[in-house]
């Protein structure tokens, strides 16, 4: 059973993928922000390349666990998705996991151009990690 997650943000969606038995997260890919019916499309894509049965969207709680602007925008994208698409859709708190995909890229040494390509499906494959373990 695969599992697609979104790290959904203002400009870009970072987009990682379980593996088959669920066990671990791989980033795939960053998709530019242009819109939801866009947006959707490119994430049916992905479900119907992975067969995948459920979708994890990262949720920025405010570091003292309330909802703020960002939360109430991600929330309002994953009420989209519930209805658009037929699939469960699970809500994985992603404090922090941005700040420490850019630490893991800071250790690699990437340079910040480098970093800015891939640090929202890091931070996604992040997000799927913490949701796999939890289960």
């Amino acid at each position: 059973m695969r599992i697609l997650a979104l790290d959904y943000g203002n400009k870009r969606v970072g987009v990682a993928v379980s593996d088959a038995l669920g066990w671990t997260a791989q980033p795939l890919t960053t998709l530019k922000m242009h819109g939801h019916q866009e947006l959707l499309e490119e994430i049916k894509e992905y479900i119907d390349k992975y067969e995948v049965e459920e979708i994890v969207v990262g949720m920025p709680y405010n570091m003292d666990g309330t909802m703020g602007k960002r939360a109430e925008i991600t929330q309002a994208f994953i009420n989209f998705l519930k209805n658009n698409l037929e699939l469960p859709i699970q809500i994985q708190d992603e404090r922090l996991t941005t700040s420490q995909a850019n630490n893991i890229l800071l250790e690699a040494d990437v340079s910040r151009k480098g970093r800015k390509k891939v640090i929202d499906k890091l931070a996604a494959s992040l997000i799927l990690q913490s949701y796999l373990n939890s289960k």
